[in-house]
């Protein structure tokens, strides 16, 4: 029994939700003129003051503008002090087993400066005297070049040493 007046009220409501309101005798006001029973009502009001507008084209011209140096500028007048770095010999150790054209071929690709016509001229003098210079880098530059060498497959050996030894 409980159930079933539940069930009865939840329809009354659902059904009167969908039932359109009567305005219960309550007259409806108009918004905008020429809206409701009397076609009266507020217009827009249009103000009967008139304005003239006139344009004025200016051309603009060019000018010069002059910046003097400002002679108390400290930032101007600081001298930047560049410390060289320290370059290093890249030096390929000569070997007997080495490929010829496996060792121009990886220097070439390897070494930015470098040439197939240095490669094998470099590698001809480590033959004999142990080592042979390819050039001078900065440290962090000739460390790579020595990396990317010794990683060749064949490896390649090659060492770093202090420009001034």
């Amino acid at each position: 029994m409980n159930r079933f007046v539940l069930l009865f009220l939840a329809i009354l409501q659902l059904t009167s939700a969908f039932v359109p309101v009567s305005n219960f005798g309550a007259r409806s006001v108009a918004l905008f003129a020429g809206e409701g029973d009397q076609e009266g009502g507020a217009a827009i009001a249009k103000p009967k003051i008139k304005t003239d507008q006139k344009t004025k084209t200016v051309q603009k011209q060019k000018s010069k503008q002059s910046q003097e140096a400002k002679t108390h500028d400290p930032i101007s007048r600081r001298e930047e002090i560049f410390e060289e770095a320290p370059m290093y010999k890249l030096m390929l150790l000569g070997d007997d087993s080495y490929d010829v054209e496996h060792v121009v071929e990886r220097l070439c690709a390897i070494v930015d400066d470098m040439d197939e016509d240095q490669a094998q001229s470099v590698l001809l003098m480590a033959g004999p005297s142990g080592e042979a210079m390819c050039g001078k880098y900065p440290m962090e530059k000739a460390e790579l070049y020595k990396e990317q060498l010794i990683r060749s497959d064949p490896m390649i050996y090659s060492d770093i040493r202090n420009e001034n030894e």
